[in-house]
């Protein structure tokens, strides 16, 4: 069709599951999120919540990109859990 505009590409939506490593005392923030990694680094580097505000400053120690909420939030409690702390201490230094 002459003048039609293009199709936009669908965008979809990632989910990240992030691993932040405080320079302060070393203790370990998993979260996740649907921004970057680097934008949300940034946020609890500017004391978006109180554990950050408390431990920060962080590094982006680990990520991992997930195509829905809910594997990312699985993955999220899996990593907070023993076994996922040990798989984290296998990441780390």
């Amino acid at each position: 069709m002459a003048g039609a505009a293009p199709m936009a590409e669908a965008q979809y939506l990632m989910f990240i599951v992030y691993i932040l490593k405080s320079l302060k005392n070393a203790k370990r923030h998993v979260g996740y999120t649907s921004k970057s990694a680097v934008k949300r680094l940034h946020e609890h580097n500017t004391g978006s919540n109180k554990f950050t505000s408390r431990n920060g400053p962080f590094i982006l120690l680990y990520q991992e990109e997930w195509q829905n909420k809910t594997e990312a939030i699985r993955r999220e409690r899996f990593l907070k859990s023993g076994k996922g702390r040990e798989c984290i201490d296998n990441l780390r230094d």
